[in-house]
């Protein structure tokens, strides 16, 4: 058997084995990263594997690509939405908060470890950044759920705090290496970091977007390929002018992901896939670097660390980065909590062993100690403290899945299977009770994997999957029909949502969450033509019903409102919905054109 051989047979036990444990993180309630880290441990040469692995470079090498497909599947999740909502408090989080971090774990650590002031600072800017895409599947895997702004702000800073940490690291083994390296030097790397890191990001994030949607591939699998050659020359490219090669590629994918582009199911599923198989061989090959008993020498040091780390370090860079922004005291609070470390740590972990820094093999042993702690005190108690603070919300039905049509590169449209729980509005009604908007068609309902053909009578079940095909702008109206009853969310504003005439006041409150305060047995058609006091209505005459806009665009020969569009115009929606003005009420100042 030749060696590559055996090479393949044990990479496939491992991401075999890696990809159990996850099922068993799930059901634990342990998270993943210390099962994937204990899984290396175990194979490695003080564990019943016997593999001997001390290559720091090849580690440092594998960990710095994996991380950066990590952060740039990150990008391409984030919404614009969560970055409007939180950006502010995420960016000082990840910029002062993680330095007030650092520094204090770093002084905590040259007293315990007995080491000079510098070498504290570099073991506390290696531990000083967070890894919130752990807290999110410990949550879910918890069935817990946290308040938007909550999961926008820590969504933000685990995709923005890594460069932080990173130059942190780098400026104090430059320091250490260098005594003689002024502050003016430092502060020239920095902002080249951050600075080409950003533009470089937006930018080739804006130029993958333009060559993907232009450029004609014989081949649909290729377009999730090219879309990870554009994360590698982003990276690369940053890097080469002294860019932070981490903060360009998760810019680069939030841009790319917030885009329309083509095939963007399959690149996001492709995205999501190796961003799991870089986690998993990333943890594993840092697990076969440690040695178990090693860790066991510096245990009662690392223990004392990761308290002040956890208890004092953390919750004062929260509580002094986010006094600006008014945020409750559960919210501070579990912001301090979520201090979970991840693969980042460890990874910079491997810098000083690399540069033969002081006290290097030292550094690595009490950070991987650390991680491993955080990961077990933080992770497993989360949900808990998230339902002790009053934080926890009942956890987002698993989100609709949209297909595409791969013998066609752009459709002006979509094609959405929802999964109908039995919490869905739509579940129990027939097809034809449903009130869909203008644009909108059942294409298919499958049901324990057979094809039933849409009709009027057809009724949704729980467990049904729904094809829908939609036409742009109704997806934020369908999502509402298709989602929980008890959490109805906002219909976005200032977005104009097709409805057809038909359509009674009493289905708009009970699909839609919005509301007329008049005769639910109403149709819209007949609510309008009462307010514009028209026999024969006319396109684009306007009118309003306190937050609700709406403008006639299309009337039948008979004199009836086939269509109209509704536009919200408040800044937020309430879940419940107030009663609006009586659609028998005066008509007022409507902006109503013959």
């Amino acid at each position: 058997m030749f060696l590559v051989d055996q090479l393949i047979l044990v990479a496939g036990i491992l991401l075999f084995l890696g990809i159990i444990s996850s099922k068993l993180s799930a059901s634990f309630g342990v998270p993943v990263l210390v099962l994937f880290l204990l899984l290396g441990m175990l194979a490695g040469s003080e564990g019943i594997g016997g593999i001997a692995f001390e290559n720091y470079e090849l580690a440092h090498g594998i960990g710095t690509l994996a991380l950066a497909m990590i952060l740039f599947d990150g990008g391409l999740r984030t919404q614009t939405s969560a970055i409007r909502a939180a950006w502010k408090p995420s960016i000082v989080l990840a910029t002062l908060g993680v330095l007030i971090t650092a520094v204090i774990t770093g002084v905590a650590a040259s007293w315990v470890l007995n080491l000079t002031l510098l070498q504290g600072l570099l073991l506390g800017s290696i531990v000083g950044s967070t890894d919130a895409a752990a807290v999110f599947s410990i949550l879910r895997s918890g069935g817990t759920g946290l308040p938007k702004r909550i999961n926008a702000v820590l969504e933000i800073e685990s995709g923005s705090n890594d460069p932080m940490a990173i130059f942190l690291t780098i400026s104090c083994i430059e320091l250490l290496m260098q005594p003689d390296a002024g502050w003016p030097t430092l502060v020239g790397i920095f902002l080249s970091q951050m600075v080409l890191g950003g533009l470089a990001g937006v930018g080739l994030g804006l130029a993958a977007t333009k060559v993907l949607n232009r450029i004609d591939l014989n081949a649909p699998g290729l377009y999730p390929v090219l879309v990870s050659t554009f994360c590698l020359l982003t990276f690369g490219i940053t890097a080469q002018f002294g860019g932070s090669g981490f903060l360009a590629v998760y810019l680069a994918g939030l841009v790319l992901g917030n885009q329309k582009i083509v095939f963007r199911s399959g690149i996001l599923v492709y995205h999501d896939a190796i961003a799991w198989l870089a986690q998993i061989v990333m943890f594993v090959i840092l697990g076969l670097l440690s040695f178990p008993s090693r860790l066991l020498d510096v245990s009662g040091q690392a223990l004392l660390i990761g308290a002040v780390l956890i208890l004092i370090a953390r919750p004062i860079a929260v509580f002094l980065s986010l006094i600006p922004f008014r945020m409750s005291l559960p919210e501070l609070t579990f912001l301090s909590w979520v201090g979970l470390k991840g693969a980042v740590p460890i990874t910079l972990a491997t810098f000083p062993l690399m540069l033969g820094t002081p006290q290097a093999s030292l550094l690595f042993d009490v950070v991987f100690f650390i991680v491993v702690l955080s990961a077990l005190v933080q992770g497993c108690t989360l949900p808990m403290v998230a339902r002790w603070l009053g934080l926890s919300t009942p956890p987002l039905a698993p989100p609709s899945v949209t297909l595409e049509i791969s013998s066609l590169r752009d459709v002006d449209g979509e094609v959405v299977d929802y999964t109908v729980s039995d919490q869905s509005r739509a579940a129990g009604r027939l097809v034809r009770q449903l009130a869909l908007p203008d644009g909108v068609v059942i294409a298919m309902v499958v049901r324990s994997h057979q094809i039933i053909p849409p009709q009027g009578k057809t009724e949704i079940l729980a467990g049904d999957h729904v094809i829908v095909v939609l036409k742009p702008g109704s997806r934020p109206l369908v999502d509402q029909i298709f989602g929980a009853k008890e959490s109805p969310g906002a219909l976005p504003r200032w977005i104009e949502f097709p409805l057809r005439g038909s359509i009674t006041v009493g289905e708009m409150q009970q699909l839609y969450g919005v509301a007329i305060e008049s005769d639910e047995f109403l149709t819209l058609d007949q609510v309008l033509r009462k307010r514009v006091d028209r026999t024969v209505p006319a396109t684009n005459q306007t009118a309003d019903f306190g937050p609700l806009h709406f403008t006639i665009r299309e009337v039948d020969t008979d004199g009836s409102i086939a269509l109209a569009g509704m536009t919200i115009q408040t800044d937020t929606q309430p879940k419940s919905p107030p009663a609006l003005p009586s659609a028998d009420a005066p008509v007022g100042d409507q902006n109503a054109s013959p």
